[in-house]
């Protein structure tokens, strides 16, 4: 890992952009952190961390004012990574069938979803090694965000992840719901009830699939950007439970 540039925001969280091999990141820890502190990893869609910066960098903040430290990594073929043609063709046909009024098939949804999560989970892993060896992080680790079949495959194989924060809000292929079946480890699962690029059963059936003792669905009004503050609030109180 090395750092490429560094900021103090106006709350006084420090703001640190990272490379790991050619993946950029970015690292947030609090402002006034007197021992190793507790590591969030912030999931986003692949739209590139310029363009989710915004909202990355307020749940960022958020965190850190309940003494987290957070970090995001960009996705394969997002962003300034190489292009991943097979990702685009996938996301094309997925246009396609969106503004033709057709639904989306098994294999849009494969083609998009899996081969992203076989690259990204790896990766992520890797940040995390990275991460944990840096004398301000410590543990526990959770993981916030989408794309909700990134946080299920990492909720299966990454035992230092401890509690996980879903975005219920992407195509989730129908092999996911079998993964979802192993995962143990306290959820809090976020839904926006009328969310224009999500399908609610299936929201609804995967959250049924989880095997975790503890697990609570938080379905608000509203469509994808609709969250409501109070949701956030709900879910700093989750990590605060599982990763203090």
């Amino acid at each position: 890992m090395r750092f490429t540039s560094e900021q103090r925001l106006d709350d006084g969280v420090l703001e640190r952009e990272f490379t790991l091999g050619e993946i950029p990141g970015i690292l947030w820890t609090p402002a006034s952190a007197s021992a190793a502190v507790p590591l969030i990893l912030l999931g986003h869609p692949p739209l590139g961390l310029r363009k989710m910066y915004p909202r990355l960098v307020a749940r960022a903040r958020h965190s850190a004012a309940e003494g987290f430290a957070t970090a995001t990594i960009e996705l394969p073929g997002s962003g300034d990574r190489p292009r991943w043609p097979a990702a685009e063709q996938a996301r094309a046909d997925l246009r396609r069938a969106k503004e033709a009024g057709e639904p989306v098939s098994d294999e849009i949804v494969d083609a998009l979803i899996l081969p992203l999560v076989d690259r990204a989970v790896p990766e992520w892993q890797a940040a995390l090694d990275a991460l944990l060896s840096l004398p301000e992080i410590g543990g526990p680790v959770g993981y916030s965000g989408g794309v909700i079949s990134i946080g299920i495959r990492l909720a299966v194989v990454e035992p230092r992840i401890v509690a996980a924060g879903l975005f219920a809000g992407s195509l989730v292929p129908r092999a996911m719901f079998e993964e979802a079946r192993q995962v143990t480890i306290p959820l809090h699962v976020l839904l926006q009830w009328d969310d224009e690029g999500n399908d609610r059963q299936a929201a609804l059936d995967l959250f049924d699939a989880f095997s975790s003792k503890e697990k609570s669905l938080h379905a608000n009004m509203g469509g994808h950007t609709g969250v409501p503050q109070f949701a956030g609030e709900a879910a700093a109180q989750f990590f605060a439970r599982h990763l203090k």
